[in-house]
């Protein structure tokens, strides 16, 4: 009996050696968690930044589709009515019924800033742009363009690739071509550098007038 109390007592854990143990397990633990919801995040974060770039995708050929169909408007104002940095308003048949709908992208500076597409419908004889009829949606969210890098760049018919944006403010008749650079980030709660989408449209029934 002597004997097997000694083994008994040499194979135990004195409660120094357990609490050694449970730290080390513990810690463990606490590298695990962190390591798994680390690639949790980096994986909600790709997919965040590949839903946005489809988005963005998509918003562009929206406002190429569109601004490629410039022409003026039902009343017979000129096709552009403003070009600024951040905002762009002019007409376009964008449901194909014959009527120029007055069409206004720009950036809301709401918090976090938002592109925003306003579209108004004539009414009627002669026709009419009641501003508060205008029909506003929501594009996209965390809009980055700032005084660095414009939403909206102009050009002229001079342009050969490599020419400079108009200075503002733009004689709306001088546009012959539009860049869009739309810069978006896919979660406003980190700070990585944003993502520029850009597509540029040449305005084909304002040639002639150039």
């Amino acid at each position: 009996m002597k004997s097997l109390h000694i083994i008994r007592t040499q194979g135990g854990m004195t409660l120094a050696e357990i609490v050694v143990v449970v730290a080390i397990l513990g810690l463990i633990m606490l590298a695990v968690t962190a390591f798994q919801k680390n690639i949790i995040v980096q994986n909600k974060f790709a997919n965040d930044a590949l839903s946005s770039a489809q988005d963005a995708r998509i918003i562009l050929r929206t406002m190429t589709r569109e601004l490629r169909a410039t022409s003026p408007g039902s009343n017979g104002a000129y096709a552009i009515a403003q070009a600024a940095t951040n905002t762009l308003t002019f007409f376009s048949d964008t449901d194909g019924d014959g009527l120029k709908e007055q069409i206004r992208y720009y950036i809301a500076t709401t918090t976090p800033p938002t592109l925003k597409r306003g579209s108004i419908k004539p009414t009627g004889s002669p026709s009419v742009y009641n501003p508060a009829s205008e029909v506003i949606s929501t594009l996209a969210y965390n809009i980055k363009n700032g005084t660095s890098v414009a939403l909206f760049e102009y050009f002229d018919s001079t342009y050969a690739g490599t020419s400079s944006p108009l200075t503002q403010p733009v004689t709306v008749t001088n546009i012959h071509l539009v860049r869009i650079n739309l810069m978006i980030d896919a979660d406003a709660n980190r700070s990585p550098i944003p993502r520029t989408f850009t597509s540029q449209v040449h305005l084909r029934n304002l040639k002639d007038n150039l």
